[in-house]
């Protein structure tokens, strides 16, 4: 199989692992994912505008809708966009944001960015980009995409810079998920959609990526072994 193929492939199991999973998600992810509630408590607290503000907000990889709404929360005025290659995802979004979302089907990779946005955030989905070369493609676009003094927000997944770190990382990871889930499970279903499907690159990585495209005020604003929230601004 041919490296694009392989993508591509990939791509489509994501697209259908979604589609099948939207209606358990929320509880799902709760399991899967260590101190979730915070991440997004960090996340929508590092928003630096006034809670009247009219603000305008993308939400890439925006899943059932759970960060948007915990924004729109905060943010009442705000307009919010929700990006996501799950249509079924997407329903689920925009019933949490009382129907008022505008809701974008697609792919990071075809997405274009029409208008522009006070704040970009995203929540474990942009380690879907294959690698750190794919992540310089889009990274720049999303960057013009944001207002001046704006703000990209990103909660996700990441690697170690070593791998004795990472073998801990992933130990406290499965540590996480055994209070709720068997091992078993863990092993043969989450492990392996993890590697399958997920391209996490080093945090220091991406955080030297956001610098050389141009970001300021670049802060981990919360982190926990492999996940971590983190700010760049324009």
């Amino acid at each position: 199989m041919k490296a694009g193929e392989g993508v591509v492939k990939r791509e489509k199991q994501i697209h259908q692992h979604f589609e099948k999973e939207a209606k358990e998600f929320d509880d799902i992810i709760q399991q899967l994912i260590p101190n979730y509630n915070q991440m997004i408590e960090a996340a929508v607290g590092s928003i630096p505008f006034s809670k009247e503000q009219p603000i305008s907000v993308i939400d890439l990889g925006c899943g059932t809708g759970t960060v948007a709404q915990a924004v729109k929360n905060k943010y009442p005025n705000a307009t919010i966009t929700c990006v996501d290659l799950s249509n079924n995802m997407l329903k689920l979004a925009n019933q949490k944001l009382g129907g008022h979302a505008i809701c974008i089907e697609s792919d990071f990779e075809t997405l274009d960015f029409i208008e522009s946005y006070d704040v970009v955030i995203s929540s474990l989905a942009l380690h879907h980009l294959e690698d750190l070369k794919t992540r310089g493609e889009f990274y720049p676009k999303l960057y013009q995409a944001i207002n001046k003094d704006g703000v990209f927000i990103n909660i996700d997944i990441f690697l170690a810079s070593n791998p004795i770190l990472q073998k801990t990382y992933i130990e406290k990871w499965v540590d996480f998920m055994k209070q709720q889930i068997s091992l078993e499970e863990i092993n043969n279903r989450w492990l392996v959609n993890h590697y399958d499907e997920d391209r996490p690159v080093p945090l220091m990585d991406e955080l030297n990526l956001l610098t050389e495209i141009g970001f300021i005020g670049i802060d981990v604003v919360y982190k926990y072994y492999n996940f971590g929230v983190y700010i760049g601004q324009k």
